[in-house]
């Protein structure tokens, strides 16, 4: 997986261009869907990750990008999924969490916040 070119509200992965939070899960990409999370849009300025969305967990690791600024909240649940799961979790600023993927691909799912 080639990922190209990131900036805030825009990233690029294998020639694609997204405007919109992304799932890589075992080499497909698809868009997040956000719907489960919306009711805490107004309380935090956007919508969180929550463990009520589909998130990826068939990997040995999971890397969240938290958006441009680091900004993404993910709750606790996820956290404390992702140790049910014995999936390692990576929370960071995106653009870092672009360059684990980049080197760490295999086993490796990840959610990408492209905003915030």
């Amino acid at each position: 997986m080639r990922f190209d070119n990131f900036s805030f509200g825009s990233i690029r992965i294998d020639g694609s261009r997204y405007e919109h939070d992304v799932i890589v899960d075992r080499g497909e990409i698809r868009r997040r869907k956000k719907k489960p999370s919306k009711r805490f849009r107004e309380q935090f300025g956007h919508t969180p990750l929550l463990i009520e969305e589909d998130i990826p967990w068939k990997c040995r690791q999971l890397v969240i990008g938290s958006g441009a600024y680091g900004r993404l909240l993910v709750m606790q649940e996820v956290q404390r999924e992702a140790e049910c799961h014995k999936v390692k979790l990576l929370i960071l600023p995106t653009i870092e969490a672009i360059e684990v993927l980049k080197q760490q691909s295999k086993d490796t799912n990840a959610v990408l916040h492209v905003t915030c």
